[in-house]
């Protein structure tokens, strides 16, 4: 019957898709209500349904199988005579039902309207049907496996009844259609969250596949830049939180030498199987390219057969595959598989990578929490070091995960190309194979050296950044003592080793590129050369595929060799040393009542502690104990002060009471007393091992990157009137008036906007507004006026703290505020001296009392004068400046609009002018050696192809004509001629490249550097110093390393693409046609991508700094956070700097991604519209096969260069800012170091006498400020006293580092420094001067550090010596024999003071009183003292 008739068979087909048509075509158009509407969520993207992603898969294959059916039918159709429409329509009906179904169950699910889904249930049961009833009666006719109709029809009714049993399984679990009570289901929380905008995890798997959520994202970048709002925040599973705690876990379930590594497989092993598992599915479609282009040259012309049955004609699968057309679209159908499994191994890698790095970040910085002090002090562990631990090599982690999937995909590519190979070519195969296995063993060499190179540049790198840290730092001091060049000239040095090594990596890296290029020749040049089209180019192709493994192999080696070094290292800073965890840390808990103003009673009413130490041995390394014999009790409620010489312990007695010094033996407790609320006894006391937070100013002042405000309130709740009062105590005020934004003003990494009086002030603000029983204050007068000392002693301390009952130790070298103690301790050489009240003491140890008694009579209590003093205090900013940058904002406010549009306008355009500032800086014959090669290199590449093309189309030729042997001599000798012409070529462009890229870096980075050691002052004083560094680390870096690789890739992707556009448009002149729409596509997603990718890219950075900030800011100020016990406020801020930085990474890998998949779909395009119009071409004009192969071979080059190009792009204007930001330092204008005499004619040993005349002088710091010295006039007679950065290295070098003192007069300058007794127990040698001080003088006290300063001064035995607060951080006793010796050893030199301490002058010869940058006062000090109304008298007065 009818069932036996073909054409009915067909029809029958259609019923089915027509009812899903007519069915579902209302509702795709038609909105309706949402049940999910009720909850607040991402709408598009919640997923209800089981079996979401199968449905998905499963509809891709289906309509992979109707594409065959359709392609089937049309082949078949051509051996009737008249047209079979029944043969392909239904298939085409169906595949538009299939597109149908799943963009109507997309909008089902997305709107959670289930019950509509019973349309699909009908529509899946229909054409299973159908298709069974077909392939039983093919089955029943004899059609079987070998025609091709058969096996599709047979695969379709598989396809459609696992579709129908994912449609009943959706129903079963969900309880949907006739069920009464279906079963409810609430979305994910990250999509209750509207500020999770990272939507990849939720969409489905075309929007997955394809990166669609973004186009919204990209497309809006070029409306307004993309900011941390624009991103907003990680879903739940991405945070650095949940994979920390993933990460912990498996650390905790690990044991043994490999630990490490086992926990990073348990805890991220999984994703990387999925991505593997992509990128083996790539790989293989990979292949396809050069089989079908083979397949095509070769079948071009070739006859196909069929054979007629159920009266339709029916094709072999062999037959179907001969086809041309047919294999045209199977590689486009191929390219899009590939392209797209590809990038979903990609994002799985990266994301896999992020997700570790975070979690390693996090470890770190739980272990920095709990990282024993000694190892920073002592130079064992440096902050560089751990930032760099942070920032690099997380990164090698990072990415050794992203080139892990590489590891398992070569050995699949390697086989199956030398399998593909050896079907082609024979037994040559194995022998081009040969060689390039051969060849391996070179580039491993050359990827070693590499390698090497690489490792030996950074460690110069690194180096020359200390350097360059150290010249940073202590620019004035070296402007001050005339060093600049012996810096300069150091940083200069260790720079050419680096550009020495940078040139060995570029010529690795040349050696490397070339070696690339020329193995794939040199394999085709081995094997026989009785070439066809189809071998020639096939094996060419495969040759590339073959080869890129074995390139990849040096890099995945490599990155593998810097991973494995990374968690050694890793694992040695996770095995260091920590401190003793008494308990877990006690968080402050903060008030949320702004208006709770009664601190006291919170105080009262609290329980009160205060430290005790039995029997105390404690040190910094291990060794002979830093402090011995420690027996200490402090007074509950009571003000306790630690006294003695610089370096006797005082620091270390308050950080071995917090738990930070190494305990060797005895115990530290905290005595705990309850007060009864409004009594003064003590109900209660207890002892405990454990404590709680302690408010802690330390002798070196630690500021976060913040407001002033935020940095007094340490995250306590804002109280407006123990705020004022907090800042009246401290004399902040003033100012805070002068800072532009008051209390809001951000002050910059480590306060650098402050002075270090306004530092230690906040610091001090911190530790009193704090709640905490118990507040230790180390030095805190060091860097005060005696007036502001007073002031704080008399508010702050004995009125502020005592009247609250709070357990104060301060540690002081104030010696006249000891008869306001309460209990004294005096240190000794690591003991303590004595300790009781003053009166103990006098009774216990008199002579301590009369020394410190006469040193007292010095200095007391301020109470006759305020000479307004707070308007000596230079402020940081001119009022005028403010008033200036006021009527700016004003006038700017009304121009935002304009400002945002030319902004999108700048963000929109390339930076030519930095590209400009590039190549110029490469100079005349560089630069057009650069253009020339490369130019040259394509040129003759595209010659290669064209003669290879020219070559096999004459074998072709001859072969037809005649039976008579064609030579080849001629033709490969060309052949060989042209290749190795090509080779050179290769090794010559990317040599000028990488030297072009050198020669930059040297004149971009000497000019910088030389224009910065000749900057004014202003520009340190204005310019944050992290901003100064970044343009000699980041941004230098880039413009070493960077660049050039992104110049060579730009500039060889560019012209491939060119040259491949113009082989494709010789070939096929159609083909100029099709490209229109595929550029215009391309430009407007380029367009698009650019802007967007700038912005992620910028943001990347941006919040990488603060993270690596905040790394280095905790490090510093480690013993404050500890002691305050806000850890775990610390940890929230680590996470959400991660949380930040990470997200900005995935946005930035998902749109390149984006801008991959879309390229590439393009080239997949490029590839289908020139393989159909060669092969049209070639069928109607006779167009030879060696051209249609060069047309398709080139076709896949830009399928496979078109996206590099937009990413090269991107990254360029990017790189070019670094570019901008390094030529906008260079032109600052320099100071004026021209004299009037050359330095030849300054006469030797300059100024011998010492006389310091100053006429008229008025000075400012910039020259939009009031000056700050007006119409200055002094003479200063030779010999007369007037009074008015501490870096790493060898003691020796800290003195001197022109290398002209000998080892006496080293010795010398460290006794008149008091310094002796100091650097010999340090060393215990003879050469004591050669001993190392780490980074930041860390193994030295305060004191001892500007003692250090003085002997350096001493060493220069000038004529003229000024001492600049010399002594702030001095005990008394001490500073009183070094101003004795001072005195004596410079008997006959000029001598200038400038000092608070009143006493420290008057047996100076002249003195000067400075008020508002005039001299107020100038004469002997007995003649002003005799005027009781001067103002020197009043300050002596006062300091009685």
């Amino acid at each position: 019957g009818l069932l036996n008739n073909g054409c009915f068979l067909d029809a029958l087909g259609l019923v089915p898709h027509v009812f899903l048509l007519f069915s579902t075509f209302p509702i795709l158009f038609i909105g309706w209500g949402s049940q999910s509407s009720k909850v607040h969520i991402h709408h598009s993207t919640w997923l209800h349904f089981p079996g979401h992603n199968l449905r998905w898969l499963l509809t891709v294959v289906l309509l992979f199988v109707l594409v065959c059916e359709i392609a089937e039918g049309i082949v078949s159709d051509g051996f009737n005579q008249s047209r079979h429409l029944h043969l392909y329509m239904p298939a085409g009906l169906g595949m538009l039902a299939a597109i149908t179904s799943i963009v109507y169950y997309h909008n089902i699910e997305t709107s959670n309207f289930p019950k509509l889904l019973i349309a699909l249930l009908i529509y899946w049961t229909l054409p299973f049907i159908t298709k069974t009833i077909k392939f039983v009666k093919y089955d029943d006719h004899g059609i079987g496996l070998m025609q091709l109709r058969f096996c599709i029809t047979g695969l379709l009714a598989l396809l459609y009844g696992l579709l129908l049993g994912v449609e009943v399984n959706v129903i079963l679990q969900r309880r949907y259609m006739w069920f009464p009570c279906p079963t409810e289901v609430k979305p994910p929380d990250d999509l209750q969250d509207l500020g999770v905008r990272f939507l990849q995890p939720f969409v489905n798997l075309l929007s997955k596949s394809t990166y669609w959520w973004m186009n919204t994202f990209i497309t809006s970048a070029h409306k307004r830049p993309i900011d941390l709002k624009t991103i907003g925040k990680l879903p739940i599973s991405m945070r650095a939180l949940t994979n920390f705690q993933r990460l912990r876990k498996a650390f905790d379930a690990q044991a043994g030498s490999r630990w490490i590594w086992l926990a990073l497989r348990q805890a991220f092993g999984r994703p990387l199987v999925l991505s593997i598992t992509f990128r083996f599915i790539a790989d293989l479609l990979g292949f396809a390219g050069p089989l079908c282009i083979s397949g095509i040259v070769h079948h071009i012309s070739s006859d196909n057969h069929s054979v007629k049955l159920l009266g339709v004609h029916f094709i072999s699968s062999e037959a179907f595959l001969a086809n041309a057309y047919v294999l045209a679209v199977l590689l486009f159908l191929a390219l899009l598989l590939q392209r797209t499994f590809l990038q979903a191994s990609y994002y799985v890698a990266i994301e896999t990578g992020i997700k570790l790095r975070a979690a390693i970040q996090t470890k770190i910085y739980h272990k920095i929490m709990r990282l024993c002090t000694s190892n920073m002090s002592m130079g064992d562990m440096t902050t560089a070091q751990i930032c760099s631990l942070v920032a690099r090599d997380t990164n090698h982690l990072m990415w050794f995960f992203f080139l892990c999937p590489n590891l398992w995909a070569m050995p699949v590519q390697i086989v199956m190309g030398v399998l593909l190979l050896y079907s082609l070519l024979g037994v040559s195969a194995l022998i081009g194979a040969t060689v390039i296995v051969i060849l391996a063993p070179l580039q491993y060499f050359v990827a070693t050296r590499l390698s090497r190179a690489q490792k030996s540049t950074l460690e110069y790198t690194s180096e020359r950044l200390k350097k360059t840290n150290e010249l940073l730092r202590g620019i004035k001091l070296l402007k001050l003592y005339a060093w600049e060049h012996i810096f300069r000239s150091s940083v200069e040095e260790t720079r050419r080793q680096e550009l020495r090594n940078l040139r060995t990596f570029a010529l690795y890296t040349s050696l490397s590129i070339f070696m690339n290029a020329a193995i794939p020749i040199a394999a085709v040049l081995t094997v026989n050369f009785d070439l066809s089209p189809a071998v020639a180019f096939g094996s060419l192709s495969l040759f590339h595929i073959l080869v890129t493994p074995l390139f990849l192999l040096s890099s995945v080696l490599h990155s593998t060799v810097k991973a494995l070094v990374s968690v050694q290292k890793l694992s040695e800073f996770l095995g260091s040393t920590e401190i003793e965890i008494d308990q877990d840390p006690v968080v402050q808990t903060t008030a949320t009542d702004n208006n709770n103003s009664n601190i006291k009673s919170v105080v009262r009413s609290a329980s009160c502690s205060s430290p005790a130490i039995v029997n105390g041995y404690f040190t910094w390394t291990q060794g002979c104990p830093t402090l011995s014999n420690i027996d200490i009790k402090v007074p509950f409620g009571q003000l306790t002060m630690i006294v003695g010489q610089v370096g006797c312990g005082k620091s270390s007695l308050l950080l071995a009471a917090l738990g930070e010094m190494q305990k060797i033996s005895g115990n530290i407790t905290w005595n705990k007393a309850q007060y009864m609320s409004g009594r003064q006894s003590i109900l209660t006391a207890c002892v405990f091992r454990k404590r709680g937070s302690v408010a802690y100013a330390s002798q070196r002042p630690w500021l976060l990157n913040a407001t002033v405000e935020e940095n007094i309130l340490f995250d306590m709740a804002p109280n407006e009137k123990r705020y004022k009062e907090v800042i009246e105590v401290c004399q902040l005020q003033p100012d805070i008036d002068t800072l532009p934004q008051g209390d809001q003003t951000v002050i910059g990494e480590r306060g650098i906007i402050l002075s270090g009086g306004q530092r230690q002030r906040i610091c001090v603000a911190r530790a009193l507004y704090q709640h905490t029983n118990v507040v230790f204050l180390d030095d805190p007068f060091s860097a005060l006026d005696i007036h502001l000392s007073d002031h704080l002693m008399r508010e702050g301390i004995l009125k502020l703290l005592r009247q609250e009952k709070r357990t104060v130790v301060l540690v002081t070298h104030k010696l006249q505020y000891l008869p306001h103690a309460d209990w004294i301790i005096a240190m000794r050489d690591g003991t303590v001296q004595t300790q009781g009240t003053l009166k103990d003491i006098q009774c216990a140890e008199p002579e301590l009392f009369e020394q410190w008694r006469t040193l007292m009579n010095r200095q007391d209590k301020e109470n006759t004068t305020e000479l307004k003093r707070k308007s000596f205090r230079r402020p940081m900013y001119s009022t005028d400046t403010l008033a200036t940058e006021d009527e700016d904002e004003d006038s700017t406010t009304s121009t935002d609009e304009d400002s945002l549009r030319a902004e999108l306008r700048h963000r929109t355009t390339i930076p030519w002018s930095s590209f400009a500032t590039y190549l110029r800086a490469a100079g005349l014959l560089l630069l057009p050696l650069l253009v020339l090669s490369q130019l040259t290199k394509h040129s003759l590449m595209v010659a290669i192809d064209f003669w290879l093309a020219h070559w096999t189309s004459r074998v072709i030729a001859a072969q037809i004509e005649s039976d008579c042997e064609f030579s080849h001599s001629s033709y490969l000798q060309v052949f060989c001629g042209l290749c190795a012409l090509g080779i050179v070529l290769c090794l010559v462009t990317s040599l000028a490249v990488e030297w072009t890229g050198l020669r930059v870096s040297r004149e971009l980075h000497c000019s910088l550097l030389r224009t910065i050691v000749l900057a004014p002052m202003r520009l340190f004083e204005t310019t944050p110093l992290g901003n100064i560094l970044n343009r000699f680390s980041a941004d230098t870096n880039t413009i070493d390393q960077h660049i050039p690789v992104t110049l060579e890739c730009l500039s060889r992707s560019t012209l491939l693409c060119v040259s491949a556009v113009g082989v494709i448009s010789y070939v096929t002149p159609l083909f100029l046609f099709a490209l229109l729409p595929l550029a215009v596509a391309c430009y407007f997603i380029q367009k698009y991508f650019r802007v967007a990718s700038r912005d992620l890219q910028q943001l990347e950075d941006s919040t990488e700094m603060p993270l690596l900030s905040h790394y280095s800011q905790t490090i510093e100020g480690l013993t404050t956070i500890r002691a305050f016990r806000h850890e775990q406020r610390f940890k929230k801020k680590l996470l959400e700097h991660t949380d930040a930085n990470n997200i900005s990474s995935l946005f930035l890998m998902a749109a390149n991604r984006w801008l991959e998949v879309r390229m590439e779909y393009i080239g997949a395009f490029v590839v289908l519209i020139a393989a159909v119009a060669s092969i049209s071409n070639a069928l109607c004009s006779q167009l030879s096969a060696g051209l249609v192969g060069l047309g398709l071979t080139y076709a896949l080059m830009v399928s496979n260069y078109l996206n590099w190009i937009v990413r090269n792009l991107a990254d360029m204007e990017v790189h070019l800012g670094c570019v901008k930001r390094v030529s906008s330092l260079i032109h600052t204008q320099p100071e004026r170091y021209d004299g009037l005499m050359t330095p030849a004619q300054v006469p030797a040993g300059w100024p011998k006498y010492g006389e310091i005349q100053i006429k008229n002088l008025s000075v400012r710091y910039d020259s939009s400020l009031k000056p700050v010295l007006r119409h200055v006039s002094a003479h200063i007679r030779p010999g007369q006293k007037n009074a008015g950065h501490d870096r790493g290295g060898t003691i020796r070098f800290n003195l001197d580092p022109e290398r002209k003192a000998t080892d006496q007069m080293l010795w010398e300058a460290l006794e008149i420094a008091q310094l002796m007794p100091v650097v010999k127990r340090f060393t215990q040698i003879l050469r004591s001067t050669d001993a190392m001080v780490t980074e930041g003088g860390e193994n030295f006290s305060q004191g001892q550090r500007q003692l250090f300063c003085l002997a350096r001064a001493f060493v220069r035995k000038s004529s003229i010596l000024i001492m600049d607060e010399a002594t702030a951080s001095i005990d008394m006793a001490t500073e009183s024999i070094l101003q004795k010796v001072v005195m004596t050893a410079f008997a006959d030199r000029t001598v200038v003071t400038i000092a608070h301490r009143v006493h420290t002058i008057l047996g100076s010869d002249v003195v000067i009183v400075m008020k508002h940058g005039a001299i107020f006062e100038y004469d002997e000090p007995d003649v002003l003292l005799e005027q009781k109304d001067s103002v020197f008298s009043a300050f002596v007065r006062a300091d009685k």
